[in-house]
């Protein structure tokens, strides 16, 4: 009998055998397999006919230093149970992202609890991710409403302000016209928008509830979108609003954006904790069209040796060029003044590195403190945040 592996698109019938593979091997219902079928990419891997592993992909833009780059995203992965511990994970990503990248994906990125594995396959972690929980009272005590009009519903201004706001952040995909739809009704999501009076929306946040096992509800925030400090305040201040049922509120491990407010903000730090999530992880497929494409500090003009140590222990050598905004990478015979792995590489052009002292602590390798210093300098213009969680 024929054993042998075949991956291929997933047809109406395929499909259907995936979404019980999926949601057998979760453990639970993977929405995503089915909801997000006239919008990805759906390979399944065959053995004698029958659905063993599969998994989704989508080609969308994560911005990265102001400028959205072509990104696989992938989800909705999974093997057999009984199929696993052959490595066929790693077939089943490279499967997935071919196709994508032959339609000009230069990066691909996924959520995985599977970090060590992940990493070893060239993915890595730009950045931690955390969930947050508070207390309402917390939130409605120490934080202000200010002069903020409040009102119920997404509207085309809010989901422009969105996108106004993703490219200053690394990682923030240019969400195409069907995913906010897709998500609100996926998580049965309310939204509500802040606004200064006569202006539009100055920031919107997106939550859901549900009925607490024993007394009132409990809130969870899913998005979560200011335009500046006071419109974050005003946000969490009308939170806080919700203590008459709502002892808690959640903010979703992809919702908070990472600045200080939420901490700095509250009075004891105790009516906060933060949870750790696995993170999403990032691998660039095609480096130097990956820094073509990418934006840069327009005040930056750099020419800076580098080197990419590759997974067989070579090293590539390239010039790194940044000039008026845009970098160029071309192969050197000079020697290298930085020096990187391909996963230490990832987290620097996502800025994942704040200083030089981070990324030599991480491993990376310089002659001098000054070419250091202005690699990770080059990045830093705009934080890691991953808003979507797919």
């Amino acid at each position: 009998m024929d054993n042998s592996l075949h991956v291929v698109p997933a047809d109406d019938a395929l499909l259907h055998e995936y979404d019980a593979l999926a949601t057998r091997s979760y453990g639970g219902r993977a929405d995503d397999v089915t909801q997000l079928a006239g919008h990805a990419d759906i390979r399944v891997a065959l053995r004698r006919g029958r659905v063993i592993a599969g998994g989704l992909g989508m080609l969308i833009p994560q911005h990265f230093g102001g400028q959205p780059v072509p990104s696989a995203c992938l989800g909705s992965g999974c093997v057999a149970p009984e199929e696993r511990g052959d490595r066929l994970t790693v077939r089943m990503l490279a499967e997935r992202i071919r196709p994508l990248q032959e339609q000009g994906a230069t990066l691909a990125t996924l959520w995985t609890a599977s970090n060590g594995y992940a990493r070893r396959m060239g993915w890595e972690a730009p950045t931690p991710v955390f969930s947050w929980s508070v207390t309402t009272d917390a939130l409605k005590r120490d934080f202000t409403p200010g002069n903020f009009e409040i009102e119920h519903g997404l509207t085309p201004a809010a989901e422009e302000l969105q996108r106004r706001l993703a490219p200053q952040w690394n990682g923030t995909l240019l969400r195409p016209p069907w995913w906010t739809p897709h998500k609100q009704n996926q998580h049965n999501l309310t939204t509500y928008r802040f606004s200064r009076p006569g202006h539009g929306p100055a920031g919107y946040l997106s939550l859901t509830t549900h009925q607490h096992d024993r007394h009132g509800a409990r809130l969870a925030v899913h998005d979560f979108w200011p335009a500046d400090n006071d419109a974050a305040s005003a946000m969490l201040a009308f939170l806080g609003r919700h203590n008459s049922r709502i002892a808690t509120v959640t903010f979703h491990r992809t919702s908070l954006p990472p600045h200080p407010l939420l901490l700095h903000g509250l009075h004891r730090y105790g009516n906060a904790t933060a949870e750790a999530w696995h993170p999403w992880m990032l691998r660039i497929l095609d480096l130097p069209q990956a820094i073509r494409q990418r934006g840069w500090p327009a005040d930056l003009d750099t020419t800076l040796p580098i080197g990419i140590e590759q997974e067989n222990g070579s090293t590539h050598r390239y010039v790194l060029q940044i000039s008026n905004g845009t970098a160029e990478l071309q192969p050197t015979t000079l020697d290298s003044r930085v020096r990187l792995t391909r996963r230490q590489a990832t987290v620097w052009y996502a800025g994942g590195y704040r200083s030089a002292t981070a990324a030599r602590m991480a491993g990376v390798h310089a002659t001098d403190q000054q070419s250091l210093t202005t690699l990770i300098r080059s990045t830093t213009d705009h934080e890691p945040w991953l808003a979507e969680h797919f």
